[in-house]
């Protein structure tokens, strides 16, 4: 690597990551309230065309930067032809330039059909893969509407740990009636797959899902505070004792594999959204693709980009988004960075964050601050009162 890439000198040009989304499912999964859609039949070759427009949009709006970070996400992103993925790829580094360490990430169903692109996808550039396992046993599999079953998730697995220089995997827990000692026995079996990047997402009920209308007929209950507090404290201390501790409220990484391109949202980077429903945040401007992708279609072949909403935020808003991101990350957050985004405008409320660290809920660290895992618990609720909001 060159010293200008590796410096951070003035003469380096800025990081920039990209968010590319691919809309499409094969089916809706009852949890998840992401912008995913089934259709029947897809015109590959007028969505690369159209993600390539809207790419090169994103590229002229950013000029003399350099890629960081390239996450293909969705809906399901490996149901994209690896040709669309190669091409974008191609695209990206012909307008903005690669880092030499850049880090390409693709969400994966752990099929079998997928299972069979990833040689295909790594060619293309790939070279981290996301696999969206859920849990590691046939019934919750069934419950979460997965197309897969174990046996067939694990394969994938081995498949991508073959092809993939990195390979995390998601699991979801905290599913109704879950035992805690089940769940530890579910998250050691994970572990010993050996990846170095784990995501653990407690499960949530969100409107507009199957599963809102479930929980709201009194079908479907999940885990009440004090056991979904157990399953937390657990995972943590899980994941810390065998080497892949959590770096964010969800995420957990043996050190230097975490996901540098969810790190660029949680530092509060800049990054460039592209595909239906893509946000952006690009030197200050929040940007929001057209969320249908019939729609966003339309307005990529009427005006060149999908682009429904573009904003200059103003600084306390840009404060307030650093400040509620940054807390979710172990590392917590550069608290003079963020009154230099607000212009000086005190973003903490200092009584409540006495209170708090009095509580043991969070800590300082210099100009860092810093939601303890006693905290991490009750972050809602310790953001609630320790962010100011008021103009």
């Amino acid at each position: 690597m060159s010293s200008a890439i590796s410096s951070r000198s003035s003469s380096a040009p800025s990081p920039l990551a990209l968010y590319v989304h691919w809309p499409f499912c094969v089916s809706k999964c009852p949890y998840c309230d992401f912008n995913s859609h089934v259709r029947e039949s897809v015109d590959q070759a007028a969505w690369a065309k159209a993600l390539l427009a809207d790419l090169a949009h994103e590229a002229e709006a950013l000029p003399g930067r350099r890629l960081t970070s390239i996450f293909f996400g969705g809906g399901t992103p490996s149901l994209m032809p690896p040709s669309t993925v190669a091409a974008i790829l191609d695209a990206a580094e012909r307008h903005w330039g690669f880092a030499e360490d850049i880090e390409i990430t693709l969400e994966a169903n752990p099929s079998s059909v997928e299972a069979a692109r990833f040689a295909d996808l790594a060619a293309a550039g790939v070279n981290r893969a996301s696999l969206g396992v859920q849990a590691l046993d046939d019934q919750p599999l069934h419950f979460l509407g997965r197309a897969h079953g174990v046996d067939e998730a694990l394969r994938a697995l081995q498949t991508a740990q073959g092809l993939f220089g990195r390979v995390s995997f998601d699991l979801i827990y905290a599913r109704p009636g879950q035992p805690l000692p089940d769940w530890e026995a579910e998250l050691t079996r994970a572990i010993g797959y050996g990846t170095e990047h784990l995501s653990l997402y407690q499960l949530t009920i969100e409107p507009g899902t199957r599963f809102h209308t479930e929980a709201a007929a009194g079908r479907l209950v999940i885990p009440d505070g004090d056991a979904a507090a157990d399953l937390f404290e657990t995972t943590r201390s899980i994941t810390a004792a065998a080497g892949l501790p959590a770096y964010e409220t969800s995420n957990h990484a043996a050190p230097g594999a975490e996901s540098r391109h969810n790190l660029t949202y949680w530092r509060y980077g800049d990054y460039a959204g592209i595909g239906p429903g893509a946000h952006g945040r690009r030197e200050g401007v929040a940007t929001v693709r057209r969320k249908k992708p019939e729609n966003w279609m339309t307005a990529v072949d009427r005006n060149g980009h999908g682009i429904e909403q573009e904003e200059s935020l103003p600084p306390v808003t840009r404060a307030t988004e650093a400040l509620v991101m940054g807390l979710r990350l172990t590392e917590g957050v550069d608290l003079s960075r963020v009154t230099a985004l607000a212009e000086g405008r005190p973003m903490v409320n200092e009584d409540a964050a006495t209170r708090m660290a009095a509580q043991g809920l969070i800590r300082r660290d210099g100009d860092r601050l810093i939601v303890t895992d006693a905290g991490a618990l009750l972050l809602d609720a310790i953001l609630r009162d320790l962010v100011v909001t008021d103009d």
